[in-house]
This record gives structure tokens, C-alpha cells and sequence, in this order.
């Protein structure tokens, strides 16, 4: 059993699932001390929740997927506001790869505070770059660090409107 994915069924019959705080419960007693009612999962390094079901590890943002449609999303789940241990039904969404690498967390080391925004110490000026369709494009070299904010937020506007387009 542990090499099948669970269905929305067993995964029914053994957890409950509230899409307001994105927590799930067991509604059965556990080995190992956990009893119906308590908290199902734990984060991991990546403050993902996952928890172990039938000898098999799964990612909460994905059984929420199963619980709530009874199918495992098509290809990536997206955690809207970033944050990946918040499992609320409002804050996922089945994505794109690129679409998923919107929200990621900036890097801890950026010392910008935008994303796309980095210092050049060879040129001692600020770069804005911008990921599309797999490459990266080099929006430019800017004195201020506000104008190469600017360059990278009027970029993402055109970004997200030519995606628009796309899908109409």
C-alpha cells in the first residue's frame, strides 16, 4: 500500500481538513501517542507541511488539492502569498513553472528588497534583470536603486499583460 498514492476517499477517512486555516486533524487514533483530533504533520526545513500516510510522505499543500477536488493537481501548486506552510484553500492555486517562481521568496542575500534587483560591483550601479520563457533578460544598469526598481516593476506589468493576452 505504502507505493500507491492515496485517494481522496482513504485520505477522507483518515484526516479532516478545515480550507479556512489550512490545517488538517486526524480523525483517527495513531501510533506513537497521536490521538483523533491532533494536528496532522510537521514542517520541514522548507516550512512545507508534510506528513506521513499509509507508509508514505506527501506534502500537505497537495493532499489539500486531493481532499478538496479528489485529484492530484495537474503540475504545480502555487502558495499565492509565499508562504509555505499556509495551507488554506484561498492561498493555493495549480500553476505554471514560471507562475510558481513568481511568489518564491527573495533570496536572503538580496540586498535590494526587490526581486529582479541586485548590485553590480563592477559597474557600481544597480541591475535589474527579469526571467522569461527560460532566459533572462537584462533590463539595464541604473545609478539609483529606485530606478532599477521602477525598470523591473514596469516590466512585470508588461510581463503579466502579454501573458494576459496570450491566454484570451
Amino acid at each position: 500500500m505504502a507505493t500507491e498514492l492515496i485517494t481522496q476517499e482513504r485520505l477522507k477517512s483518515l484526516l479532516s481538513y478545515d480550507p479556512d486555516t489550512g490545517e488538517f486533524r486526524w480523525l483517527v487514533n495513531r501510533t506513537a501517542g497521536v490521538k483523533a483530533g491532533d494536528k496532522a504533520g510537521s514542517l520541514d526545513t522548507e516550512r512545507y507541511l508534510v506528513m506521513r500516510v499509509d507508509g508514505r510522505y506527501y506534502r500537505g499543500h497537495r493532499l489539500v488539492w486531493l481532499y478538496v477536488y479528489g485529484k492530484w493537481p495537474s503540475r504545480f501548486l502555487d502558495h499565492i502569498n509565499g508562504d509555505p506552510s499556509d495551507n488554506r484553500l484561498a492561498n493555493l492555486r495549480e500553476a505554471t513553472p514560471a507562475q510558481n517562481n513568481v511568489n518564491r521568496r527573495r533570496d536572503r542575500r538580496n540586498k535590494s528588497g526587490k526581486t529582479g534587483v541586485t548590485w553590480c560591483n563592477k559597474s557600481k550601479k544597480w541591475r535589474a534583470d527579469i526571467g522569461q520563457n527560460g532566459a533572462i533578460l537584462r533590463l539595464g544598469r541604473f545609478d539609483t536603486l529606485d530606478a532599477a526598481i521602477a525598470a523591473r516593476v514596469k516590466a512585470e506589468r508588461e510581463h503579466d499583460a502579454a501573458a494576459y493576452i496570450r491566454s484570451v
